[in-house]
């Protein structure tokens, strides 16, 4: 509703599917930290938390065979004199 497809749900299930995400119940975990209790729980967590989206997705691209996404250079990235 209102969002189109959802890369952090889709993220989400790929990495349970792969053993990056474990599962119990209605409880995901990451490394020993507690995501969220419900998929829309844990799928906010990662939308608020980038960093540990962009872990997952970066593993889940090396499990695959796929080549790491590359970010554009951007002006912020530029470190001033």
């Amino acid at each position: 509703y209102n969002g189109g497809i959802s890369r952090e749900g889709d993220v989400l299930d790929l990495a349970v599917e792969m053993g990056l995400v474990e599962k119990r119940g209605a409880f995901y975990s990451y490394q020993g930290e507690r995501l969220g209790q419900g998929r829309e729980n844990a799928k906010l967590f990662l939308s608020e938390n980038p960093h540990i989206l962009a872990e997952l997705e970066g593993q889940i691209r090396e499990m695959a065979g796929l080549a790491p996404v590359s970010h554009p250079h951007t002006p912020e990235d530029e470190v001033t004199a």
